[in-house]
C-alpha cells in the first residue's frame, strides 16, 4: 500500500461553553473534532481525517486524492 502525507489546515478555537478546543478541518468540508487541551484536540482531529477519507473511499473505490498548493495574498 502507498501511503502519502497530506497537509491540512486546522482551525482551532476555545468554546467557553465546551471547556475545550474544537478543530475544525478546513480542506475536508465538515470534518471536525474537539479535545480538552490543543494537544487532544489536535490528536482527535487527526483521527477524524482518517475516518473521513475512509468513509469516501468506502462509497466510491474510484475516488483519487490530489494534493496542490495555492498562493493566497493576504488582505491586512
Amino acid at each position: 500500500m502507498n501511503i502519502k502525507k497530506l497537509d491540512y489546515l486546522i482551525k482551532l478555537t476555545y468554546d467557553k461553553t465546551y471547556k475545550g478546543y474544537v478543530a475544525d478541518v478546513v480542506n475536508l468540508y465538515g470534518c471536525m473534532s474537539q479535545g480538552k487541551t490543543k494537544k487532544e484536540a489536535l490528536e482527535n482531529a487527526e483521527k477524524a481525517i482518517k475516518a473521513y477519507m475512509e468513509a469516501i473511499t468506502k462509497q466510491n473505490k474510484s475516488t483519487q486524492f490530489t494534493s496542490r498548493a495555492v498562493d493566497i495574498p493576504f488582505l491586512y
